[in-house]
């Protein structure tokens, strides 16, 4: 297993961005948590056909692929139906991510979590790198990229962990209140870290 950094931040903070600047600039291998939660229930999986079966076909469109907003309408006022979802795919998941990473090549690797802290994935990390930003940054840039109200921002930014949580497990913070191009220079300081660190665990 390669040497893992874990990525998280709250909505719209630009972990996207930063993992991107990770991998273009240093050839750091990413594993996504979104892309491979949308792999585990993609057709012919197990996760799809077990969703299937327990909430019934019409939870798929005739595609045969997931239908998400149908699927979010079901749980999202059914605490009990959303536990069983979670239990069923968060295992998954967490194999598929760990697979993913077995299979990197660069000298460490990003494992992008945007609910690192919710489901308490910062065990499958050598380290947690919070992507921060302040929380009127956050609801302004959701409500551009989402197009959401105010009042919709604020309630998912309410969902999640706080700002305050993320920062408390944090072992590197990147800022990224301003523009990308402060961006940059945090990452390859971040990065010469990194890699300092991975030759340290190589000489021991």
């Amino acid at each position: 297993m390669p040497f893992v950094i874990g990525l998280t931040g709250g909505i719209a903070s630009g972990k996207t961005t930063v993992a991107n600047l990770f991998h273009h600039h240093f050839g750091i291998d990413i594993v996504d948590a979104d892309i491979v939660a949308r792999e585990v229930v993609e057709p012919g999986t197990k996760g799809l056909a077990a969703i299937a079966e327990h909430f019934g076909n019409d939870i798929l469109l005739s595609s045969g692929e997931l239908n998400r907003s149908a699927l979010r309408e079901r749980i999202f006022s059914n605490p009990e139906e959303k536990s069983w979802l979670n239990q069923l795919l968060h295992p998954m998941i967490r194999q598929q991510m760990t697979e993913q990473l077995e299979k990197t090549r660069s000298d460490y690797a990003l494992l992008v979590v945007p609910l690192l802290v919710e489901n308490n994935l910062q065990t499958m990390a050598n380290r947690v790198l919070v992507v921060d930003v302040d929380e009127n940054t956050q609801i302004s840039r959701t409500m551009e990229r989402d197009k959401v109200s105010e009042q919709q921002a604020r309630s998912i930014l309410a969902s999640q962990s706080s700002r305050e949580q993320r920062l408390s497990i944090a072992d590197d913070v990147v800022k990224n209140n301003t523009g990308n191009e402060k961006l940059l220079p945090q990452i390859t300081e971040l990065h010469q870290k990194y890699l300092a660190i991975c030759r340290e665990n190589r000489s021991e």
